[in-house]
């Protein structure tokens, strides 16, 4: 071993304990794109299983009503389901986001700083009026957000069908 390897694994700890902040902080603000559409992706597939013959695709209002509760899901601990902190309803979100049609929520929570499609998914899945609602052939419409914190991922899915 040379000296420069010597002192390169001697200013390793040194490194990754300046690193170790910016590493832990990037992925809670991290694009959680990939997810989200893996999850419409995932959606699709149960709702094929189910005999499901539409392709339900991505609506930004209902994105946004998802978007809008995954936050608030995120920064009020006490929330776990479809009421807001100001005691709105999925179908009030999704008016308020402009949806005029009838809508359906399913939420996740992990306390973890990330999940995977497959993990909410099973989660969903795992739960029969959850399983109900992806695997409703009216829902040709949905909208998936996910928010993260260093301890908990939130992810919202809005599902809607046109009135």
């Amino acid at each position: 071993m040379t000296m420069r390897s010597i002192r390169l694994v001697r200013s390793l700890p040194l490194l990754l304990a300046a690193l170790a902040p910016t590493a832990l902080a990037a992925p809670a603000d991290a694009d959680n794109n990939r997810l989200n559409v893996s999850v419409v992706k995932m959606v699709y597939i149960v709702q094929h299983q189910a005999g499901c013959t539409n392709n339900v695709r991505i609506n930004p209002q209902l994105q946004l009503a998802a978007q809008w509760h995954s936050v608030d899901v995120l920064n009020n601990r006490a929330l776990d389901g479809d009421t807001g902190s100001d005691g709105s309803s999925p179908q009030d979100r999704a008016l308020a986001a402009g949806y005029r049609g009838q809508v359906q929520e399913t939420v996740a929570i992990n306390p973890a700083l990330s999940i995977t499609s497959l993990e909410v998914i099973n989660q969903w899945h795992s739960s029969p009026e959850q399983l109900a609602i992806m695997q409703n052939c009216a829902n040709t419409e949905v909208g998936v957000w996910s928010e993260n914190s260093l301890d908990r991922t939130v992810l919202v899915a809005v599902y809607g069908h046109p009135g």
